[in-house]
């Protein structure tokens, strides 16, 4: 294995108990990081704290707060000088090969991306969806599977931001973090994998290096809440429309692929007036109702997002 330098960015935010056990698990790497960086968007000092308790740690500020995942990755990077980035979840605890078998994969100059397995403790993880690890579908849809193990490293188009790394340089050609991705930030660690592999860079999954996810609180709500659809829905037409654009076959096809959902949300609520008791047509109808017009009022509110993100990124570049 090439002698890369690696940098280890740790996000966070009011999650101190997580974030003393993940460095506690970055301090056990076989390869150690050349540094290791928490950067903290939590508006209390008890991060900090904890931080202080590591020899050789640095401690950052994000002051933008919640659902500012991205900027807590660009402030990780910026001024950095490494050969590789690597990003952990705060709730994600490495296992000790796991910086080790990240940065094998670079011995290949092609590759510029490399993501990892985040255990989640579900029964058939380990199988579910091999051969379907972190691809972007005809239809625009992101498939995920990051638990599964094919056994050797395989191509992948966008990775989890749990347990991912890029070449900082490549990144940094590419137009570096986009920072366009608010509320739950879902869908910003498909977005440079996304561009790195349109500049003609190979994304690889490295099934060896391995996380295991705890799934800590949400700063706000929980996961596949309303709040967590829409923004999935949202999120999801701003990264096709910036990393592949408007014209693409792909954005076009999601488009589609988005009202039908809204159809069948809206249909399974007429189905549920044939439901026995008005408390059950009552909830079937509210429901599907509900689930249509999250699905919709995301994909409009992503339509003109799109707009100022895309902007912005011609200016940028």
């Amino acid at each position: 294995m090439t002698d890369l330098r690696a940098v280890v960015v740790v996000a966070t935010y009011r999650r101190p108990d997580h974030v003393r056990t993940c460095l506690e698990h970055l301090a056990a790497q076989t390869v150690k990081p050349a540094r290791t960086i928490v950067v903290d968007a939590s508006p209390d000092e008890l991060t900090r704290a904890v931080v202080a308790d590591f020899e050789g740690v640095e401690y950052r500020r994000n002051d933008h707060g919640a659902g500012t995942l991205a900027t807590s990755r660009a402030i990780g990077i910026d001024g950095v000088d490494a050969d590789v980035v690597a990003f952990i979840d705060d709730d994600a605890y490495a296992f000790p090969e796991w910086l080790e078998e990240l940065l094998r994969p670079y011995d290949d100059p092609t590759v510029a991306a490399v993501g990892g397995r985040a255990l989640n403790g579900q029964p058939d993880e380990a199988e579910e969806g091999i051969g379907q690890i972190g691809l972007l579908l005809p239809d625009g849809r992101l498939t995920g599977f990051f638990a599964a193990d094919p056994g050797r490293v395989v191509e992948t188009d966008h990775m989890l931001g749990a347990n991912m790394s890029y070449r900082l340089d490549a990144a940094r050609k590419v137009g570096g973090v986009h920072d366009f991705y608010p509320g739950t930030c879902l869908r910003e660690d498909a977005d440079m994998p996304l561009r790195l592999g349109r500049a003609g860079w190979r994304v690889v999954f490295a099934p060896r290096a391995v996380v295991r996810h705890v799934a800590g609180q949400y700063a706000k709500g929980v996961r596949f809440d309303s709040r967590y659809r829409y923004y999935g829905a949202r999120n999801h037409v701003v990264l096709l429309a910036t990393t592949l654009g408007y014209r693409a076959p792909v954005f076009r096809r999601y488009l589609g692929t988005a009202l039908r959902a809204a159809g069948r949300d809206l249909r399974s609520a007429v189905t549920a007036l044939k439901r026995p008791g008005w408390r059950a047509k009552l909830k079937g109808v509210a429901g599907g109702c509900r689930r249509a017009a999250i699905g919709i009022g995301g994909t409009v509110a992503g339509l003109v997002a799109s707009v100022g993100a895309v902007r912005a990124q011609t200016r940028a570049s």
